[in-house]
């Protein structure tokens, strides 16, 4: 067949399949047919789907005889196929019992056979679902539920799967059995260009790979947007989120809309309700909608914020021709903005879980972009950084939420969420992102109506957002140096309690992979230090070793949750048999330091382990004492295991930063990580006659950015001497 792409290509694969269909269908057979279900049913055949078909018969005899001519020729084709031979009374059986058959039936067609048997059967499956539907509607919903939980969000997925994820062609069907039901106007014209398009990716994909799939990876997302006509990958992901959107929230619409009928239906006291929950805004019916006093000539131009800042706190929908209305005739806010679009703003941000599907609902009417002309750069912007979960908007959305947890814990909970929403405005535009979404930042806020110092501050909040947590987790949060850097960057206390919450909420809307106990720890520590330095001028005195390692025979293993330390007689290499064994036993390390009592080196190591499951503490206290003694079985174990890592992976870069410690020089290396990564590194750096003094190991994703603390003074030769055998051990 075809691999072209469009809904006449699909039209015309589907005409296609009918003749090889009606080929293999025995003539003369009476009382049976051939109906088709699925894609060929609804004429949405891609190049390679499979088919989905229903032999369906009156209790003629011999059907399994008849069914085995049928599908062996596909099955020989090397053609995927779904089958069932079932009477007109077993398949509404099975339909009454089981919702997704009912929606399947729906779009079933006839193919070959008795096309009266077929018109039966499609009349009594009808008829069937729309007397049933809305009792099966809420299994519908449990199931559709479960689905999305497996799959996620396409709008939001870097590798989403086009049929099953939420907002993809499976839920189109589902839209379509509830407006045949006659429960909703759900297939509107934006819902039916979006599928069109939908279908129009899976075509491309299914040309792309030259089979059936759909889950559209990240490798063959260039070829797909190609034949799509599109720029590039980046122009798909963002087609493809704007239509998963639009679906979702159909779909949304409809289950409302099916749940107000069932409540309804449910008893005559079942009365709409109506109540007063702002100003100019009333719920009815469980929605909420406009006032008719709202509704005049001239209407506020704060309106459509203060709607959805009553949606967001009430956590109500808004109706969908209330959001219509606004998008026609609310007019454009002014510059600045009144102050009570600005309260409406703040408190939309700060209204927690109901703040972000308002957003959504407001954002596919297009009332988002009335308010933040910026916003149409930043709508689905994909984050190919591995640890973001979300587009770049709804990032920005999902960090208001986040940073809600924390309004409490600062004297301007207004700027917090303001900052939290704003942190990430430079992304999509040349340079880092913090440096050139500052004054973007400061515009959007100086629109809105902040008076200058509050401008300023949000500028400062965007530029310094990932301040804390690069700090925490690179530098070494005992050394005065790092602790006075970041309290001069900061200022005072007030915008460094806004950095903290900002940091925590821009962490949890990122993902999982992007904040952890341990990052807390260290962040709360890094702001322990400096406000003390801030408030008081001291800055901390560098760790004094543990005493208690060196006070027995050596060496001394000491294991205490995710802390490892060892004592051993002071030799070249330590560090790195340290860091070597720690891979053996698939721990990661968070951070090393090493120092120097009376003749005895110490290291310690805090840890975590790679895969979620502890080591053997026994075979790890064994191998570390083998390893400090100078032992090479152990990391020669590791050496072949680190060697065959180390393929693939980006370009290795290393950064230098001097004056960022009292008495070294910091190396910091970004590179791909790979088992024993740290190993060779320091194992390079020995070699090199180098002294490493701690280090602060960082993971983003499937790369690291690794600082290392090198003791002494360096010149230019030197450090490009360090930095080749750095590259070649990476």
């Amino acid at each position: 067949m075809t691999n072209a792409i469009g809904a006449a290509a699909r039209v015309e694969r589907a005409a296609a399949l009918d003749v090889w269909l009606n080929s293999l269908m025995p003539r003369g057979v009476p009382g049976v047919a051939l109906v088709a279900v699925g894609g060929l049913g609804r004429l949405q055949c891609a190049p390679y789907s499979d088919l989905d078909l229903v032999l369906l018969h009156d209790g003629v005899p011999g059907m399994d005889e008849l069914a085995a001519t049928i599908w062996y020729p596909i099955w020989d084709a090397r053609v995927g196929l779904d089958h069932s031979v079932r009477t007109l009374p077993e398949a509404l059986s099975v339909a009454h019992d089981d919702v997704k058959v009912a929606l399947g039936l729906l779009d079933a067609r006839h193919v070959a056979g008795d096309r009266e048997l077929t018109g039966r059967l499609l009349a009594a499956a009808t008829d069937q679902w729309r007397r049933t539907a809305v009792r099966q509607l809420p299994a519908l919903r449990e199931i559709t539920a479960a689905r999305w939980k497996a799959h996620g969000e396409l709008a939001f997925l870097l590798e989403g799967d086009l049929k099953e994820a939420a907002g993809g062609l499976r839920d189109v069907g589902i839209l379509r059995g509830i407006a045949l039901a006659g429960i909703s106007d759900t297939m509107r014209p934006a819902v039916q260009a979006a599928q069109l398009r939908l279908l129009d990716t899976r075509d491309a994909l299914h040309a792309a790979v030259g089979r059936r799939v759909d889950r559209l990876l990240a490798q063959e997302r260039d070829a797909v947007a190609k034949l799509l006509d599109l720029d590039d990958g980046d122009a798909l992901l963002r087609r493809v989120a704007g239509d998963a959107r639009t679906v979702s929230h159909a779909l949304d619409d409809a289950f409302r809309a099916a749940d107000r009928l069932r409540a309804r239906r449910r008893g005559a006291d079942n009365r709409p309700v109506r109540r007063p929950v702002a100003r100019d805004v009333v719920e009815h019916d469980g929605e909420l909608v406009l006032a008719r006093t709202a509704i005049g000539a001239r209407p506020d131009p704060s309106l459509s914020l203060r709607v959805a800042a009553a949606a967001a706190v009430a956590g109500l929908p808004i109706a969908r021709a209330t959001c219509e209305w606004l998008a026609a005739y609310c007019p454009p806010l002014p510059a600045p903005w009144p102050g009570a679009a600005r309260t409406a703003l703040v408190t939309l941000l700060g209204a927690g879980d109901g703040l972000v599907p308002t957003w959504e609902t407001c954002d596919r009417y297009g009332l988002i972009d009335g308010w933040l002309p910026e916003w149409t750069r930043m709508r689905s912007l994909p984050q190919h950084n591995p640890v973001h979960r979300y587009t770049l908007d709804r990032h920005l959305v999902q960090a208001a939420q986040e940073a809600t947890v924390h309004t409490r814990e600062v004297d301007r909970p207004d700027l917090l969420l303001l900052g939290a929403f704003l942190h990430d405005v430079g992304k999509g535009l040349p340079g880092d992102h913090s440096v050139v979404g500052a004054p973007v930042a400061g515009k959007i806020a100086t629109r809105i109506g902040l008076p200058s110092a509050d401008v300023a501050m949000i500028e400062k909040l965007v530029r310094l957002h990932l301040l804390l947590p690069e700090v925490a987790t690179r530098r070494d949060l005992d050394d005065p140096v790092t602790v006075a850097g970041v309290a001069e960057a900061v200022g005072d206390t007030t915008t460094l309690n806004l950095l903290h919450g900002l940091a925590r909420a821009d962490a949890r809307a990122t993902g999982p992979a992007a904040w952890s106990d341990w990052k807390a720890r260290l962040v709360a520590g890094l702001v322990r230090r400096v406000h003390t330095a801030l408030d008081t001028g001291e800055l901390p005195e560098p760790p004094v070793p543990d005493p208690a390692l060196v006070a027995g025979p050596l060496p001394a293993v000491h294991l205490d949750g995710d802390r490892v330390a060892v004592a051993a007689a002071d030799r070249r290499g330590l560090l790195a048999a340290v860091a070597g064994c720690l891979a053996l036993h698939r721990l990661d390390v968070l951070t090393a330091d090493a120092s120097t009592v009376d003749g005895t080196a110490l290291v310690e190591f805090r840890v975590q382990p790679r895969y979620g499951t502890p080591p053997d503490l026994i075979a790890l206290t064994v191998d570390l004492r083998r390893a400090v003694t100078g032992d090479v079985s152990v990391t020669q174990r590791l050496r072949g295991r680190a060697m065959a890592a180390r393929a693939g992976g980006a370009a290795p870069r290393i950064v230098w930063h001097r004056g960022a410690a009292t008495d070294a020089v910091v190396l910091e290396l970004r590179a791909a990580d790979a088992t024993g990564l740290l190993y060779r590194v320091t194992s390079a750096l020995d070699e090199a006659g180098i002294q490493v003094r701690a280090a602060r190991i960082s993971t983003l994703g499937g790369d690291v950015v690794d600082a290392f603390y090198l003791v002494g003074t360096f010149d230019d030769p030197e450090l490009a001497r360090i930095e080749t055998a750095v590259l070649a051990a990476v």
